[in-house]
Order: structure tokens, then sequence, then C-alpha cells
């Protein structure tokens, strides 16, 4: 009963259930909000069957009201809540001159405006606890600039100013706020993005492995221990930071 509660959203797979999984193995509760009930489910279902307490929530970061309701349903269940993960996003890649609004749009408020509200809704809590907290950003080194993510670029760029500003509005009550900024991480996510641009992906690791200092591909794993490092106590002086993890200097 004495452990933290953390809320990761995106949980259904990828950085998202490796880190949900990260944060259990060390002894957190943990709420697994995604989109679908059955990829939450199957994420809190592993959690549980490896001796952890997990829950699964459906929560669209684009929508006020499902924000307020993973909250609400996180407090009913294990009365606080210490950790948020915003790890929820998605891409929309196209040259700019092929970007519609909708793509701009949805990229924007899913991963910087959903990020924010929801945010904004677990620190209400973190800050009457008393107890402190840990909010946790997943940018991108793609917010140093993306050819064909105008979209995606800005709103991880967006996410570094936010928690920095956050940071310093929340740090009196002993909440720090971070980024964690991956490179090329090797998920369904970024295999879908070579098969919707017709390009082999297998090409793309190659070339990664041979430009990283680290001769090999990121793992949602290496993510997933990023943020155990963050919601832990031995964070407990860093805030405002981005940790790039990405195999090399960026």
């Amino acid at each position: 009963m004495d452990s933290k509660v953390a809320l990761v959203t995106g949980a259904s797979r990828g950085l998202g259930r490796a880190i949900a999984l990260a944060l259990a193995n060390t002894d957190h509760r943990v709420v697994a909000a995604a989109r679908t009930i059955e990829g939450a489910e199957d994420t809190a279902r592993s959690i549980r069957e490896a001796g952890g307490d997990a829950i699964a929530i459906v929560c669209d970061v684009r929508d006020g009201e499902s924000i307020t309701a993973v909250v609400d349903a996180t407090i009913a269940q294990y009365g606080r809540l210490d950790v948020l993960v915003n790890n929820a996003g998605i891409t929309r890649d196209a040259g700019m001159h092929r970007m519609t609004d909708d793509d701009w749009d949805t990229v924007i408020e899913t991963t910087l405006t959903g990020g924010f509200r929801l945010s904004r809704a677990a620190q209400r809590h973190m800050v009457s606890q008393g107890e402190g907290g840990r909010i946790i950003f997943i940018g991108s080194i793609a917010s140093e600039g993306s050819r064909g993510q105008v979209n995606y670029a800005a709103a991880k760029a967006g996410l570094i100013g936010l928690a920095k500003s956050m940071a310093l509005e929340l740090g009196r009550y002993d909440i720090t706020v971070n980024v964690i900024s991956p490179g090329h991480i090797e998920t369904e996510m970024t295999r879908g993005v070579a098969d919707r641009l017709g390009v082999d992906y297998e090409d793309i690791r190659k070339k990664r492995i041979e430009t990283n200092a680290v001769t090999r591909v990121g793992t949602p794993e290496d993510i997933g221990a990023a943020a155990a490092y963050l919601a832990s106590d031995a964070a407990g002086y860093v805030t405002g930071s981005v940790l790039v993890v990405a195999g090399k200097p960026v």
C-alpha cells in the first residue's frame, strides 16, 4: 500500500508498454491508459501476472472529458497519483506542401495539447497530496528538426518548453518535470512509418547502427529504464531537463 502510483498514457504497446512494465518492476502501482481497452488491459495483465498491481483504463488525450475520467479513476482506485508519463503521441508524416490542417492539428492536439491537459489535471492531485511528484514527457530528437515531420517536430519541441516552464512553477511543491528524448527506437510505430513511406526498414536500421556511437538501435526497454530513473527518488534534484536516449550525442 506504500507503493507509488504511476499513470502511463499510450501504454498498450511500444514505449508506453515498456515504461509501464519498468515502473511496475520498480514497485509502482500502474494505471495503463490507452485508446483501446484491449491494448491497455494486455499491458496491465502482464504486470499482474508478474506479481505487480495494475489496472487498465481507456483514455483519448484529445478529449478533455476522457482526461478528467482517467485521473478520477486513478484516484478512485488507488487514492493518489505520484507519477505521470505523457507518452501518447501520433505521427502524420508528409512534406509540408502536402500536409493538411488535420495532419497538423491531430499531432499537435495529441502530443502537445493532450500532454498539457493531462499534466494540469494530474498536478492538482500531486500538489494536494503534499508529497511531491514526477511528470515525464516522451519527446524525440526529431524536436531538433526532421524532414517530412514538421508537425511532429513542432509538437515534440513544444514539450520541451512546456516541461521547463512547468518545472519552474511546480518545483516548490517538490514536483519535477522532465523530458525523455529518444533517438531511433525499434517499435511497431517506426516500422510502420517506413512501410507508409515505402522504405525498406532494414536499410534504415542499418544506417542508424552505422551512425550511432553505440552500435545498435534502441529498444523500448532503454526508454523504460530512463523513465524509471526519472520517476525515482534518485532523480529528485533533476527537473526541467531533457534526457537524450539516442545512442549518440545530440
